[in-house]
């Protein structure tokens, strides 16, 4: 998958997905595909990171506590149903 780099503007090839993909962890292995010899695999911080279209990288990719606020409503929904 090909992502873009922010703050240079190149784009990434994502090494691993999976790490791109859970939400703990910040960081991914990627290779840079500018000019024309083959670069060294590096590390970036996905927050830097957005698809090449422009948009952003979805939340649950990015914060491990994206459905908490969504978790607490149903909760006191419950809670509030459960009284009356």
């Amino acid at each position: 998958m090909f992502l873009m780099h922010k703050p240079s503007g190149t784009l990434v090839e994502i090494l691993t997905l999976d790490r791109l993909f859970n939400p703990c962890i910040k960081e991914v292995m990627g290779v840079t595909h500018a000019g024309e010899e083959l670069q060294e695999p590096d590390s970036y911080v996905k927050w830097e990171m957005m698809f090449p279209s422009g948009e952003s990288l979805p939340r649950c990719w990015l914060d491990s506590h994206y459905r908490d606020t969504e978790h607490s409503i149903r909760n006191q929904d419950f809670s509030v149903a459960g009284n009356g």
